[in-house]
């Protein structure tokens, strides 16, 4: 019985389409991810239409075909639209922010109904953190390969954070490509580029508080036999490129 439901379930996902709000072009955010062991579809647009406007477009609009819509955000700065196809099991929701006079839309489409419970090898891409008070792990994968993204809160300083990554790194086989550091709107912060094989990850820290730190890693990974980093394939064609013109390392 589970089976057949599930087979009756999966079509009605598959037609489904993300809503669009008119005149706007739409982007999609990778292909199917899975957020919270549930399958997610994404994609953002801009407008110069205000936020009440489109968040006015998207209420009427499913209000019409029957779904009960919920509106929550004060509908000046932000708002949250959201419509329940009770029959589907499925969420569509327009997540609306104001940005340098335009407005940003995130429209997204949820099954309520499917769960998948994220394998145990799913987190070893990344470099694990000790005592986050924060966790949230997003996935997406196409034909040559996948990649994953975690966002961590922890209680410590920058510097202590920093080092305890890169050790962690060296420690798993990674070799460091770059590192940066700098302030981002008075924050400090320190990017750090970490490759192994055909696997990337990036990490971005930023400090909140003098001991507070967020943590974001992008992981990139590839099946693909001849699946390279990307440093190595800039690396590569830079020396390439010197080998044909000798003067260009000293071209500005």
């Amino acid at each position: 019985m589970f089976l057949l439901l599930l087979l009756w379930g999966a079509p009605s996902w598959a037609e489904q389409e993300l809503a669009l709000y008119p005149g706007a072009v739409h982007t999609r955010i990778g292909n199917e991810l899975l957020i919270g062991g549930q399958y997610h579809r994404m994609a953002y647009f801009t407008t110069t239409d205000s936020l009440v406007k489109v968040a006015r477009y998207f209420h009427d609009s499913w209000t019409k075909q029957g779904y009960p819509v919920v509106v929550n955000g004060d509908l000046r700065q932000e708002a949250v639209v959201s419509a329940f196809y009770t029959r589907e099991g499925l969420q569509r929701a327009v997540v609306l922010r104001t940005h340098l006079g335009k407005t940003v839309g995130f429209t997204v489409l949820k099954d309520l109904w499917l769960y998948e419970k994220p394998p145990e090898a799913s987190g070893r891409q990344f470099i694990q953190v000790e005592g986050a008070l924060f966790n949230a792990d997003v996935g997406s994968r196409d034909e040559a390969g996948g990649s994953r993204h975690r966002t961590q809160v922890v209680e410590r300083g920058l510097e202590v954070v920093r080092q305890e990554l890169v050790t962690r790194f060296t420690t798993a086989g990674y070799k460091s490509v770059r590192e940066s550091g700098g302030r981002l709107d008075g924050q400090r912060t320190f990017v750090l580029e970490y490759a192994r094989g055909a696997e990337q990850v990036l990490t971005t820290l930023v400090e909140l508080e003098p001991s507070r730190v967020a943590i974001s890693q992008t992981w990139v990974g590839t099946d693909r036999p001849d699946g390279m980093p990307n440093a190595d394939a800039v690396r590569q064609a830079r020396e390439d490129a010197l080998r044909v013109d000798p003067m260009r390392e000293k071209k500005p």
